[in-house]
């Protein structure tokens, strides 16, 4: 699986207005609406609020995966947002996020959801992709990233 099975350039954020982990599901849900017809960013944020009580997504390494499952959408969706200055987002090392990967799936699915999680997990893993990431100027630089590590495998 490639992160550019569900992850669009639209769907890029380089700088989050974002300063708490709330205000950033609310931030990534609203744009994932924007562009995705049918998805209610209310009920995305509510979703994603409730994996986070179960335990955090903040994996460590400044990154932070939120997930969840919604009937509104069709398919696997990613959403990747930045913020420079990082957000506390309950990592497991305890440091600030700077990258956000929001993924949401279909309520019927399983198998591809956890395989999005482990390719994000195994990518995220990798100093030199997180540091490109973060020192890329824009969104679109963000895309070409991701998209130039997906052609590697």
């Amino acid at each position: 699986m490639k992160v550019v099975d569900f992850l669009r350039p639209e769907l890029v954020l380089s700088e989050l207005r974002a300063t708490t982990k709330s205000q950033v599901l609310v931030e990534l849900s609203q744009l994932l609406a924007k562009h995705q017809p049918g998805v209610n960013p209310e009920d995305l944020q509510k979703v994603l609020e409730e994996r986070e009580l179960l335990a955090s997504t903040g994996i460590g390494d400044g990154i932070a995966i939120p997930h969840g499952k919604l009937d509104a959408v069709g398919q696997l969706l990613g959403v990747l947002g930045r913020s420079r200055p990082g957000i506390e987002f309950d990592s497991i090392d305890g440091k600030p996020t700077h990258l956000i990967f929001m993924l949401v799936a279909p309520a019927s699915s399983t198998g591809v959801h956890l395989k999005a999680l482990a390719r994000l997990s195994r990518l995220c893993r990798e100093p030199q992709l997180r540091q490109r990431l973060k020192d890329a100027p824009d969104a679109a630089a963000m895309y070409r990233v991701i998209a130039d590590e997906d052609a590697r495998y």
